[in-house]
């Protein structure tokens, strides 16, 4: 007569790294656990963190849940001890506590940068990979906790992958895009207003890399002859307002997108417009945009 053995995987702990650890081990943690290295989990914090704060608040549960390198208890687990042998499902539980309290305080039905969605979906992918498996629902506590790992493991491994591989795909479009528009990131990123008073506060050219720029010319006093000014965006819009009673010679182009010069517009790929005007005091623009919009504009006569 044969014996029958049941073979049960070694369990792999989720604890906090004492060796890999820049604050509380959380990342080296994670990376030794799923096996990926662990600089993806501290820039994803970090990412999380800059689009609205869910950085934080991740790290600080997971910190609260995961026990210290060599220690039996966590801090949560400490006052919960009778479920300490599946982690998982009271993880999941948490995670969507924590996903009704935010949705509850900031009552809205669509991400737009709240973080409630996050802890949603988490909450719910891993209460449904930790289900019991209906091949043998008699597993004992042990058995139980690492077929919970297991599938915890496996299934982050793989959104990890497809994660992954949709950051490459965007890194490489990002990269195409920056080439075909010459774009320079170190021309700076984000909003501009530029309000210059006087000539000696009017500088030669302004440049933006990514973002919106806005060149407010209203109050300037140009002085007799021609005042030579270049403005570009490499993707964003640029809009311009040219002082009252200044004649203008201006030359914008903008690649992909509108371009609209006191009232002269063009569209679609290389959109192009001139302005050409004589008089005592003249600007002359230089104005280009790589992709979006640009807008010169006369000031109202005051």
């Amino acid at each position: 007569m044969s014996e029958h053995t049941t073979h049960i995987p070694e369990i792999r702990r989720l604890e906090r790294s004492r060796s890999d650890r820049m604050l509380a081990g959380v990342s080296g943690g994670l990376a030794r656990y799923f096996e990926i290295h662990p600089a993806v989990f501290r820039v994803g914090f970090v990412v999380l963190t800059l689009l609205g704060g869910a950085g934080i608040l991740i790290y600080a549960a997971a910190a609260l849940v995961m026990p210290d390198e060599g220690k039996d208890d966590s801090i949560a687990t400490a006052a919960l001890r009778n479920r300490r042998d599946r982690p998982w499902p009271l993880i999941g539980l948490g995670l969507l506590a924590v996903a009704g309290a935010i949705l509850l305080s900031r009552a809205t039905l669509w991400p737009d940068g709240d973080s409630w969605w996050l802890f949603l979906l988490a909450g719910v992918l891993i209460l449904w990979v930790t289900r019991q498996p209906s091949a043998d629902p008699a597993m004992d506590a042990k058995a139980l906790a690492a077929e919970d790992s297991r599938r915890v493991r496996r299934a982050f491994r793989r959104l990890g992958i497809v994660v992954g591989s949709l950051v490459a795909l965007v890194v490489v479009a990002a990269a195409i895009f920056m080439a075909v528009f010459d774009v320079h990131l170190g021309r700076g990123i984000g909003d501009r207003t530029y309000v210059p008073a006087t000539t000696q506060e009017l500088r030669h050219d302004y440049r933006l890399g990514i973002g919106s720029l806005e060149l407010d010319l209203s109050d300037l006093q140009l002085p007799p002859g021609k005042t030579h000014v270049v403005t570009s965006v490499d993707v964003g819009d640029l809009q311009v307002t040219v002082p009252a009673g200044v004649a203008l010679r201006a030359h914008g182009e903008v690649q992909v997108g509108n371009v609209e010069i006191l009232g002269t517009k063009d569209d679609g790929r290389n959109a192009d417009v001139d302005v050409s005007q004589t008089g005592e005091r003249v600007l002359v623009l230089d104005a280009d945009v790589g992709a979006g919009n640009l807008r010169v504009e006369r000031a109202a006569l005051r």
